[in-house]
C-alpha cells in the first residue's frame, strides 16, 4: 500500500478558507499533539516553496529566536 502523506494532507484542506486553515493550525498548536506534526510540516513546506527570499529570511529569524529561547529555558 502506497500512502502519500503530503498529498493526503493537502487534499484534506483543499479549497478551505484562510480562517479554516488558521483554525487548524491554532488547534494543532494548542493540542500539543505530536500526531499533527506531519500536517504542520506539510503546511510549512508549502509556504517555504512559494515564499520569497525576504519571507524565508524572516521565517528563519523567527525560528532562530524561538529555538534560542527554548534552549535557554
Amino acid at each position: 500500500m502506497d500512502i502519500n502523506i503530503r498529498q493526503h494532507i493537502i487534499n484534506n484542506f483543499e479549497g478551505d478558507s484562510k480562517e479554516t486553515l488558521r483554525k487548524a493550525i491554532d488547534e494543532s498548536i494548542q493540542e500539543n499533539d505530536e500526531i499533527t506534526l506531519p500536517g504542520m510540516g506539510v503546511f510549512f513546506e508549502l509556504i517555504w516553496q512559494d515564499a520569497s527570499d525576504n519571507l524565508k529570511n524572516e521565517l528563519l529569524e523567527l525560528l532562530e529566536k524561538r529555538v534560542a529561547k527554548k534552549e535557554s529555558n
